[in-house]
Order: C-alpha cells, then structure tokens, then sequence
C-alpha cells in the first residue's frame, strides 16, 4: 500500500517501487499465462519479438536480443484482467493519481534468458502526449528483477524537464548522453511494481543472466487528461479502473471524443 510518503516521493523523484503490489499466487498465475501468450502468438505465426528499431544497436547486438511483447494481453488470457481490476494495484494508482484513473493501455515484455533485449533511455511521452502530463506507467514484475537480467533503470527528477529531444534515430533519447548504465537500478522481487511518470526518463539492459525477466506494464491517467494527438489507440483504452470519467463517453470508441470542462 502507498503511503503519502510514498506519494510524495513519487511527485519529488518521478517514480516509486511498491513491493507486493500481487501476491504469489498471482504471480505465478500470470507466468503462466504470459508464456502461453506468447507462445500461442508464436504457433499461430505472428511475430512478438518487438525490440526496439533505431541506430541504438549494432546489426549484431540487434541480431542477438530479443523482446517478447503483447500489447493489450488482457484479451488474450482472463488473468491478465484479473490483475487490471486488483485492488490493491487499483489503490496505488489512486494515491497518485486521485479517484478518478482511466485505463490507457497495457503490454506483456518478457525477456527470455541469456539473450533478452534491453531498451534505450527514453520517455513514454512522445507516444501518447497528453495535456497535463499525468500518464504513468506500472511495471509489475513476474520475476525477481535485478541489474543482469535487465531490470528497468530511471534517471530520478527527470519528470519536471517536461518533453525531450528525441534522437534522431527514433523515439529514444541520444544514447550517449543518457548511458543506460548510468540510471538507477530498480531491484525488484516477483510480484512488486514500479510506477513511474510517462516523462521520467527510464530504459534497461540486456538480459544477461539464466534467468527470465517478465513484467506486465499498464498504462494509466487521470481522464480529464485529453491525448495532443490520437496516433496511439488500443482496445482497452478508456475503460476506468477507479472513480468515474467527468467527461460524456462516445457511442463508438473510435469516435471523437469532447473536450474537457476548462476551470
């Protein structure tokens, strides 16, 4: 559970962990339906390895990592909505977000050991901008998570920079000015989670242990936190996880949407 110390810190330092967010019955239920996610996606031929493009890697390094991902995996397997409607996960995002938090979207990444890929420092904000920056994420980690098998990395205060230049070789920051290696490890055990602000500038390495690395990461804000543009669109997005949404819901959810009130 997050404390207002805890919620403090999160808006001074941009992110927060909160151990047991999931018990390990759960734990061990979402393992399980993650790789069979994964497999399953995989026997019907559609490809799930998703690491990242750009010039961050060499044609070797990128050759020899790979990133499983499944956008939206609470269509693929009913522990996977389980999780999205935990309530303790549920008042974590209310102790920083307020009563009222809306689903944005959400993404299996598993990186299979000796050989999962990591991710370059970025922000999540040049994916989904929205107006007043409330976006976060939850990372829950299915596995312990440390610095050999990639856990993820934050550079702490990062938030209140706002928007980032972007490199020009894709939606990440120029590598060598923010060295994955140099951010802030965030160890982790099986069933904790890590929430960080979409603009905190996070990102992780390889996995170079005999170990798997598993989380589910869903995406949340405040739904009076209208999106800057529309490029990002999911199946769950929208649905409310806590509170109510102030502002009238389209028949369609591909329809345009109404602005908010202005105070």
């Amino acid at each position: 559970m997050l404390t207002a110390k805890d919620a403090e810190f999160y808006r001074e330092n941009g992110y927060v962990t909160v151990p047991g967010i999931i018990p390990p019955e759960m734990v061990e239920d979402l393992r399980g339906a993650a790789d069979a996610a994964i497999a399953r996606m995989n026997a019907h031929k559609v490809e799930t390895n998703k690491l990242w493009g750009g010039e961050w890697l060499s044609k070797d390094e990128r050759g020899a990592q790979v990133v499983d991902a499944i956008h939206d995996p609470h269509f693929h397997d009913a522990a996977f909505f389980r999780l999205v409607a935990h309530r303790p996960f549920i008042d974590a995002l209310v102790a920083l977000l307020g009563p009222n938090v809306q689903l944005h979207h959400s993404k299996l990444l598993a990186k299979p050991a000796a050989k999962g890929g990591g991710f370059p420092m970025h922000q999540d904000y040049p994916y989904f901008p929205h107006e007043r920056h409330t976006m976060l994420a939850c990372s829950i980690y299915l596995d312990d998570a440390d610095e050999e098998n990639g856990c993820i990395r934050v550079v702490p205060g990062t938030h209140k920079l706002g928007p980032m230049a972007c490199d020009p070789g894709g939606y990440y920051l120029p590598p060598k000015d923010y060295p994955v290696a140099e951010g802030v490890p965030c160890n982790s055990k099986a069933g904790d989670a890590v929430i960080f602000n979409y603009l905190t500038v996070h990102g992780s390495e390889p996995n170079r242990s005999p170990r798997p690395r598993r989380n589910i990461l869903i995406q949340a804000r405040d739904p009076e936190d209208l999106p800057t543009n529309e490029h990002h669109q999911s199946r769950g997005q929208g649905m409310m996880l806590a509170g109510i949404n102030p502002i009238p819901v389209p028949a369609r959810w591909d329809e345009k949407k109404p602005a908010a009130a202005k105070a």
